[in-house]
């Protein structure tokens, strides 16, 4: 069991972030905020993959105006990311938002944040300070010549003392870079000196095929430090694989469990039937199962069986057919093309 940093706990809506809440996965949409109906059909798709929480950018009043319209057709707690703009702000909790990301620094007159800070302490709403590597205050570069660990974290604690100074607790912060290592050593650092609830990504990871590697390398590291309360996957990809990837993440850390944990041999010379599309027919077929459970494709008599038996339901394939498992139990023989039908047929007698 790894061992959680304490953090002192905030809310969204219905949600809890940080203390001892379970880490949370959000993602953000990627349609027009002004297109109302494509970004709820958008959000309410997110929540079926996992999704608790949903950001928004809101990049002018436009969009701002539409946030309490989609608010009505979601169920998931709703957070505006805006940029310098207070007035944005002060729409979007106008709107009926449960969060903003905001930072206070960039908007300008003491005066101005004291307003977004009254009105989200009026209406129970924490705020987000997102400090990322790519956009940090000009003196702090010229300080440290490049977006270090330590710049990264001085930029938060600059945002962080203004709401402290108004007397606002109620937030969360990221410490993003494109950069993992960077990524991992400022929320190590900014971990050891405040018990802020911590989003962690790694910002604009890229396409799957990379940003899935640096995302698991980054986020994995910072989980089994036992920092990070909620989290989003960066990805130049639908919105849905992020979350999925967060969850992969999560499940192999033993962190949470959601749907499959998917267990398959990665084959050699000994193996005698198409496991790789027997693995994947499998992977496909299973996407929509929510239950917790294990699910072992094995290819051979080394580790086939004992994987299989250890798994809540698996296939040890042999030549041209393989024996079906079930908690340990062999069910029977079952020839190759039938193999992963008998399988999800099993599972489906079982699990939702």
């Amino acid at each position: 069991m790894l061992k959680r940093a304490k953090t002192r706990q905030i809310r969204l809506s219905k949600v809890a972030i940080g203390g001892d809440s379970p880490v949370t996965v959000q993602s953000m949409t990627k349609t027009r905020t002004t297109d109302v109906e494509s970004t709820a059909y958008q959000i309410n798709s997110l929540e079926i993959a996992g999704c608790e929480l949903i950001r928004l950018a809101v990049p002018n009043m436009d969009a701002a105006l539409c946030l309490g319209k989609i608010k009505e057709r979601i169920h998931i707690p709703m957070i505006a990311d805006i940029h310098f703009d207070w007035k944005l702000a002060l729409e979007a909790v106008a709107q009926g938002v449960d969060g903003l990301r905001i930072n206070p620094g960039n908007i300008g007159p003491l005066w101005k944040v004291q307003e977004v800070v009254t009105a989200c302490k009026d209406n129970g709403i924490p705020i987000r300070i997102g400090v990322n590597g790519g956009s940090l205050q000009k003196d702090i570069l010229t300080k440290y010549g490049h977006p270090t660990p330590e710049a990264i974290v001085e930029s938060a604690e600059r945002h962080i003392e203004i709401l402290d100074n108004m007397n606002f607790k109620e937030i969360k912060v990221s410490l993003k870079a494109s950069n993992v290592p960077i990524t991992i050593e400022a929320y190590r650092l900014f971990s050891a000196r405040h018990d802020i609830p911590l989003h962690i990504g790694i910002s604009e990871a890229g396409i799957p095929e990379t940003g899935i590697i640096k995302s698991a390398v980054g986020l994995g590291t910072l989980l089994y430090d036992g920092i990070g309360d909620t989290m989003r996957v960066s990805l130049t990809s639908e919105p849905e694989e992020e979350v999925r990837v967060a969850y992969e993440i999560l499940k192999s850390l033993g962190i949470r469990q959601r749907g499959i944990n998917f267990i398959s041999c990665p084959t050699c010379g000994r193996t005698r039937v198409n496991l790789v599309k027997l693995a994947h027919e499998a992977s496909e077929r299973l996407k929509s199962v929510k239950s917790t459970v294990t699910v072992a494709i094995m290819g051979c008599e080394v580790n086939g069986p004992g994987e299989a038996k250890e798994a809540d339901y698996g296939i040890a394939s042999g030549s041209g057919e393989g024996l079906l498992f079930k908690k340990g139990e062999v069910v029977r023989k079952v020839k190759e093309s039938d193999l992963i039908t008998a399988l999800i047929d099993l599972i489906n007698e079982e699990v939702n």
